[in-house]
């Protein structure tokens, strides 16, 4: 099926018959029911208390109502003509403590999520964790605490137990160097530290916990696709002045390396002066034990940077070049429109021999939607996957790896810091009535996959 918008033409038949299409979510983003039927508390259910840390003071503890509305919602998947519905699981609604006792209402209310998607004839792809860690774990020092590798792969296993039987496509993690770098260093994210101190040590156990699960799972379910998602932007240097180059493979080895690397048994980048840091939390076999052989990697982009030399930053002596500061299209998250940023970062991860495949796992724009004789009519959001979804399809046609791109995503929903205010939905949602209204990108993606 083909669409044409803006004099652009993307086919779906172009990408090739086992090209994977889907759509992606998060628990704590749609979810709601933050305290029901035995859930325990997330770190961002507590993070979300703390007044001035979520834009107006908004709370996630109903967001999109998926939990009780997630049948009409995969009927909205189904109704767009997409095949694959990725979404995760929220460790607190399986150990309200994160560790001991199972909470088996979490576990039959995703049982009733997974059957109710393959009725439908929709993939459920599974994500581990996507930002929400227990609470009682983060009060034994959350991902600073190294027993958390430990935690960790105890609920992977009873994952796995649980959904392994009809879960073909498993990914351990989403986005380490977002949680780790916005909750545990700067303090925007929860569960709201900040400093060296906790950065350094949360981001050596992330690594060795990955790895760690993708073992559970590979012992579990031999024949499941399993795979972990890494955030990636395009750096490009502001200048060609030496320092200026300098400070941008710095950045550019902070949010695209540090955490593939160690996987693909590469270590940590060098460039990272800070990550000596790691030498006292390195222990006898960690090195070894990082890596893991991934079935597909997961790639995230949704912009490039530009980066300069910054005395004053410490530590990696970098800077970026806002967006908005450049004359340049944005998004509503102050983004930059640069389709070219996912065609580099498919070429970047191409060059690793060690991955065998990639899905890009999320792709897409927050925009100011507006409801007009109750529709929503979202131009620039077509034009952003559209335009994206060629240079995924130039990167293809040069022999790159790439076999999926997912959309960020289903409904419009809570978006962390952000709170409710940028929209990034195929589906636009109000939040008073939870009303929802397929946008014209949504009726462009299901006409794209019809």
């Amino acid at each position: 099926m083909e669409s044409n918008i803006q004099g652009t033409t993307i086919n779906k038949q172009l990408f090739g018959d086992d090209f994977v299409w889907g759509v992606s979510t998060a628990a704590v983003q749609i979810e709601g029911a933050h305290d029901q039927h035995g859930k325990g508390e997330s770190v961002w259910d507590v993070f979300v208390k703390k007044k001035g840390k979520i834009l107006k003071n908004h709370h996630h503890y109903t967001a999109t109502d998926f939990y009780n509305r997630y049948q009409a919602d995969i009927d909205l998947v189904k109704q767009l003509n997409i095949p694959n519905f990725r979404f995760s699981i929220a460790w607190a609604r399986i150990l309200p403590n994160g560790t001991g006792e199972v909470n088996q209402a979490g576990i039959d209310h995703y049982n009733r999520v997974i059957d109710y998607c393959l009725l439908q004839g929709v993939e459920p792809w599974l994500t581990l964790y996507h930002w929400d860690l227990p609470h009682a774990l983060e009060l034994q020092g959350g991902w600073t605490n190294r027993a958390v590798v430990d935690w960790f792969a105890d609920y992977v296993k009873i994952c796995a137990n649980a959904f392994g039987d009809r879960v073909k496509h498993w990914m351990v993690m989403n986005e380490p160097s977002v949680f780790t770098g916005a909750g545990y260093f700067l303090g925007i994210h929860a569960p709201g530290r900040r400093g060296l101190k906790n950065f350094v040590p949360a981001i050596h156990h992330a690594v060795l916990s990955i790895a760690e699960g993708g073992r559970v799972l590979r012992r579990a379910l031999p024949d499941a696709e399993i795979g972990t998602t890494y955030s990636c932007s395009h750096i490009e240097s502001y200048s060609a002045k030496p320092r200026d180059i300098s400070a941008a493979n710095r950045v550019d080895a902070l949010l695209n390396r540090m955490f593939i690397e160690p996987a693909l048994g590469l270590g940590y980048p060098t460039e990272l002066g800070f990550l000596k840091g790691l030498e006292k939390y390195i222990q006898p076999g960690d090195m070894e034990n990082a890596k893991f052989d991934f079935d597909f990697i997961g790639l995230q982009n949704y912009t490039r940077e530009l980066v300069k030399h910054s005395f004053f930053t410490p530590y990696i002596f970098a800077s970026l070049v806002k967006a908005e500061k450049r004359n340049v299209p944005l998004t509503a998250m102050g983004w930059e429109v640069y389709p070219q940023s996912i065609y580099h970062i498919l070429k970047k991860y191409n060059a690793y021999p060690q991955i065998k495949k990639i899905y890009l796992t999320e792709s897409g724009a927050a925009f100011a939607d507006e409801v007009v004789d109750d529709k929503v009519h979202d131009p620039k959001r077509v034009a952003y996957l559209e335009q994206y979804l060629q240079q995924v399809l130039r990167a293809k046609n040069e022999g790159n790896k790439v076999s999926g791109y997912f959309v960020w995503t289903l409904t419009d929903n809570f978006e962390w810091a952000e709170g409710y205010h940028p929209r990034f939905g195929l589906i636009y949602v109000d939040f008073e009535t939870q009303q929802r209204i397929i946008k014209s990108s949504g009726l462009w993606y299901a006409n794209l996959l019809k």
